[in-house]
């Protein structure tokens, strides 16, 4: 079983491409807002280098979001359009457990608040724990919150571009030897999203194309761009 993962919510892109046990291509492009212009040519060189068919995936995953307004739709458009030319499920991915997992390939944190900057003095965020096949699992419900609610629902460290923007109550953060720095730059790539599809592809939870529809969680989020100062 190979699947093919696609990754721009975070203003990034990146592409992986994994069979049953490992690795077999990963690619991260980490200019900012490029995402457009390097989607298409790393899926590209990814089934080049791979040797492999679209048609010989048993999924694509991408990152449903939230996050970047943009990165989630472009995220979105380019699985749908790889999807139905060869008739292959697909695998949304959350953004916010896809940056847990992160977390946890990168620092080994079992138990993790992500947390996202959503702009205009938001942020997206759950709380995940690690459960035994190694996967982050959601604790709750993904919320986009103002900082004084995210600091109410945030359980466990927070991590990601939207951790220092909150003060957590009841968080010992002695307890965790990474600097706040470290936290606040962990951000998740398509090697995340496709250990997470590769648990879900096992499980055949997948959707056809024309449900892999983007998670904004801002209902009207096309509304607010101006107000934002930068596209989010």
């Amino acid at each position: 079983m190979k699947l093919l993962a696609l990754e721009t919510a975070n203003e990034q892109c990146s592409v992986s491409l994994i069979d049953d046990t490992q690795e077999l291509y990963f690619q991260l492009d980490d200019r900012p807002k490029a995402q457009t212009q390097t989607i298409l040519p790393l899926t590209e060189q990814a089934l080049l280098q791979t040797k492999t068919q679209l048609a010989d995936l048993a999924a694509i995953a991408f990152s449903r979001g939230p996050g970047s307004f943009s990165g989630v739709r472009i995220n979105a458009a380019v699985a749908q359009a790889l999807a139905w030319s060869q008739d292959l499920p697909v695998i949304p991915v959350s953004s916010l457990q896809a940056l847990a997992q992160a977390a946890y390939r990168v620092t080994g944190l079992t138990q993790v608040t992500a947390v996202l900057d959503a702009r205009m003095q938001e942020v997206y965020i759950a709380n995940f724990c690690l459960d035994e096949q190694g996967m982050m699992q959601a604790m709750d419900e993904e919320k986009l919150l103002n900082y004084e609610q995210a600091s109410a629902y945030c359980k466990f460290t927070p991590i990601g571009s939207g951790s220092e923007l909150i003060k957590p109550t009841g968080i010992d953060s002695a307890e965790v030897s990474i600097p706040n720095t470290a936290l606040v730059q962990i951000k998740a790539t398509a090697q995340d999203i496709a250990v997470i599809a590769r648990s879900y592809a096992a499980q055949q939870k997948w959707v056809d194309a024309e449900h892999a529809l983007p998670v904004y969680l801002r209902d009207d989020a096309w509304k607010k761009i101006p107000e934002q100062g930068k596209a989010n």
